[in-house]
């Protein structure tokens, strides 16, 4: 049993019937009035972000998790399957449980995150960038590039990015999975 002092980024805490990593975390102490943590919390079984303020000594639960990096193999209907780089074992996630998945390709290693007691998967994170290739892009009218100009392009896991007038079919790009964001052309 922890307590709201011992809060910070990156801790599981059980909140709320539900499983909430820690993103953001404040704390306040007022020149009045007792002292309190102030946080932001995501989620790990859905995604859902609340905030959320802890007063100072609040007993929380905390969850232990453990790391693994699965390699990830399909889609289907209901989810995403992965395959343990370890012991070749496969586990399967809903989709709600992987956030921006449209940037996932095959073979691409990924982080899932499971509960320490019985290692129930609880969620996934990809790589904060992806190298990926444009199969379709608009094309760039000549004369507009006085400007930061964008257009859509279709990469080859079936995602839209926003891409500069020069990008063509078959370059190969690296997109931020955050946000969704073009980065650079990669050679």
């Amino acid at each position: 049993m922890a307590t709201s002092n011992d809060i910070k980024k990156g801790l599981c805490i059980e909140f709320s019937n539900d499983i909430y990593k820690v993103i953001e975390f404040l704390h306040v102490k007022p020149g009045k009035g007792p002292a309190f943590v102030r946080t932001k919390l995501k989620s790990v079984t859905n995604g859902k972000v609340v905030d959320n303020t802890f007063s100072a000594g609040h007993k929380i639960d905390e969850v232990k998790v453990i790391t693994r990096k699965f390699q990830y193999l399909y889609e289907d209907d209901n989810g995403f399957h992965f395959m343990n780089n370890d012991d070749f074992s496969q586990i399967y996630l809903n989709k709600e449980m992987i956030e921006n998945s449209q940037f996932m390709k095959a073979g691409e290693e990924v982080t899932i995150i499971l509960k320490e007691a019985d290692e129930v998967p609880l969620s996934a994170e990809i790589p904060p960038t992806v190298y990926l290739e444009v199969i379709e892009a608009d094309p760039g009218v000549k004369g507009n590039t006085a400007t930061n100009a964008l257009k859509n392009a279709i990469v080859e896991t079936g995602a839209r990015v926003m891409v500069p007038l020069f990008i063509e079919p078959g370059d190969k790009i690296k997109v931020n999975t955050e946000d969704g964001s073009y980065l650079e052309r990669v050679k």
